[in-house]
């Protein structure tokens, strides 16, 4: 019975660590880069490429409304802002008109950007 309750214990430590490790290296990745998208920025890959080989075509940084040109159809946007900040997909120039969702950060959506002329990086 005693050689049964070491081994479980063993695995439980042994699991314990594999686990602390996955948490670490989750941590290290949502600081840095996602799919290709730079820690602090907010991405657009190409329509109807998925993640493009982690290759966005779009990153934006800074805070406000960011004006989309020649954007159709169906595009991953994913927000990889740091501090809590979100961003929105807006039908108006300047983040105007119908301002949709607040996604969050480590967070996509598959969205048809051909109604969308803005994306609007939100503070905390």
């Amino acid at each position: 019975m005693r050689k049964i309750t070491k081994a479980l214990a063993l695995t439980f430590a042994v699991g314990a660590l594999a686990s602390a490790g996955m948490t670490t290296a989750n941590a290290a990745q949502a600081a840095g880069s996602l799919h290709g998208c730079p820690s602090g920025a907010v991405c657009v890959y190409p329509q109807n490429a998925g993640w493009n080989n982690d290759r966005p075509s779009l990153a934006y940084y800074s805070y406000g409304a960011h004006n989309l040109s020649n954007q159709v159809g169906q595009h991953y946007v994913l927000n990889n802002q740091t501090g809590g900040a979100t961003a929105r997909t807006c039908t108006g120039y300047n983040g105007t008109g119908d301002c949709q969702g607040y996604l969050g950060a480590g967070y996509h959506v598959d969205k048809d950007l051909t109604p969308i002329n803005s994306i609007l990086l939100v503070k905390p």
